[in-house]
């Protein structure tokens, strides 16, 4: 039985822990937060037996065998490397760091001290985004030439110190969800030869809304992230025999479309609750095969992805306090 405990008893973890439930081999055992309290509170709510004041603690702790990091990705680089110092395998919310040389600091923890760390990039293991990839790998839609994936909603309502809007939190639309349109065209089309990219920018000098261009040698990716409006979620990836088309919202879909030879056929493939569950099952799969990284997701693909955030955001301008 896999031990986990969750570092940061935020939104996302309670999801994660949902999903946890459905995943034979593994348990949740502990919570750590800077507030005993909220840590005991989630611990009861989802049948945790350990609650942690610190997340030094649960580091330090014999009873947890793998952490997911769900706080802010301004603590991603710092934490994970402190856990897996300690010795914890880590699977780590995306973005694993929010600049390249962070997510090259993480590998070589991971390299130095032996452990199992993932980038917890939820799409690439909807089963959707499987069956799509699996057949453009085939050549059922032909030779691909476009590539078109948004991702937006509106958040300049929120308080300016929400971690959206603040800078000191390395807030904007790129990192938190600029990176899936990102990730599904290097999933799909591998790295472009070139990038343009443009941003706009809110009041407290967070970027607010980003269109990119990857420019392969037979293929274009056009590319969108904001926080300024709600955008159509769809993504279409489209080739000379035909189309393939992720159903609303793309990056946690339920099914997809496939359009060849005039015909439009609609599947519905359903993830397994919320969608989590199929990550963790990666890592299930990885700690008791022994493997220290995911061939799936691999250590190279989240420096691959670093490394194209960090690109864009030279284009646009993008920076955070501290760099």
């Amino acid at each position: 039985m896999i031990r986990w405990g969750i570092v940061g008893p935020g939104r996302i973890a309670h999801s994660f822990a949902k999903d946890l439930k459905l995943v034979e081999g593994g348990k949740l055992t502990g919570v750590a937060s800077r507030s005993l309290e909220r840590a005991q509170e989630f611990a009861k709510e989802y049948g945790a037996e350990h609650s942690f004041g610190s997340y030094e603690e649960m580091f330090e702790s014999d009873e947890v065998d793998v952490l997911y990091i769900a706080t802010p990705h301004t603590s991603h680089c710092e934490l994970s490397i402190a856990a897996m110092e300690k010795g914890k395998h880590v699977l780590c919310e995306k973005p694993m760091g929010i600049n390249l040389a962070e997510v090259e600091q993480m590998v070589d923890a991971a390299k130095k001290n032996k452990v199992f760390l993932m980038e917890a990039l939820w799409s690439r293991f909807n089963p959707s985004i499987l069956k799509v990839k699996e057949m453009v790998e085939k050549g059922d839609l032909g030779k691909i030439a476009y590539l078109n994936a948004d991702f937006g909603f509106y958040a300049l309502d929120r308080d300016a110190k929400h971690r959206l809007l603040n800078p000191d939190l390395a807030g904007g639309s790129l990192l938190d969800i600029g990176i899936y349109p990102i990730f599904l065209a290097y999933l799909i089309l591998g790295k472009p030869e070139t990038i343009m990219a443009t941003s706009k920018f809110h009041s407290t000098g967070v970027e607010a809304q980003t269109a990119m261009i990857f420019d392969y040698p037979y293929a274009q990716a056009v590319l969108s992230s904001g926080l300024r409006s709600k955008i159509s979620m769809k993504a279409e990836i489209a080739g000379s025999k035909g189309s393939a088309y992720l159903h609303e919202r793309w990056h946690e879909t339920q099914g997809y479309s496939v359009e060849l030879n005039g015909e439009l056929e609609e599947i519905d493939f359903p993830t397994k609750g919320i969608g989590y569950s199929h990550e963790i099952e990666e890592v299930h799969h990885c700690l008791n095969s022994g493997k220290l990284e995911s061939t799936n997701w691999s250590l190279d693909n989240s420096l691959d992805l670093a490394n194209l955030l960090n690109e864009v955001r030279k284009i646009t301008g993008i920076s955070f306090p501290g760099e």
